[in-house]
């Protein structure tokens, strides 16, 4: 396994906590939290588009090419809205590392299921009684967070 990927992810995992916070303080700058979270979607949008006419290396599709796409496959921007907004609306609440844990739960959860039945496209990897036990212990982690 390439360890630069795994560097990568871990990250992930620093700035999806950091970016929690960020914007509830946006939340709170701005007085309303579904435009904390339009706010933050522009503001990465804007990045992207950098991103885009900086790097892009591959042909662009024409509007033909987006309106054959499944609709499912749009709906990871839904997806991404969802979490972004109902972080805004939680975290004061629950705090950043029950928040965090609880979600880590359920995507070992969603993770081993699709990766178990091979869903959207994946390599099928077995639930396995190691894997089971490190799914129970992590979710054991999360109850001793949660606990205090």
């Amino acid at each position: 396994m390439n360890w630069i990927f795994l560097f990568f992810a871990f990250l992930i995992g620093i700035s999806n906590a950091v970016q929690s916070g960020v914007n509830a303080q946006l939340r709170e700058s701005l007085n309303n939290p579904i435009l904390a979270a339009l706010t933050s979607f522009v503001v990465g949008l804007v990045v992207l588009g950098i991103a885009f006419l900086c790097f892009n290396q591959h042909p662009v599709p024409g509007i033909g090419d987006f309106k054959q796409v499944p609709w499912t496959r749009y709906l990871g921007g839904a997806m991404g809205a969802f979490y972004v907004l109902t972080v805004i609306f939680i975290i004061r609440e629950v705090g950043p590392a029950n928040m965090i844990c609880v979600i880590i739960a359920g995507q070992m959860i969603a993770a081993m299921t699709i990766d178990h039945f091979g869903f959207q496209g994946f390599a099928v990897h077995q639930i396995t009684w190691p894997r089971v036990a490190g799914a129970v212990l992590l979710i054991a982690g999360v109850y001793l967070i949660l606990k205090n």
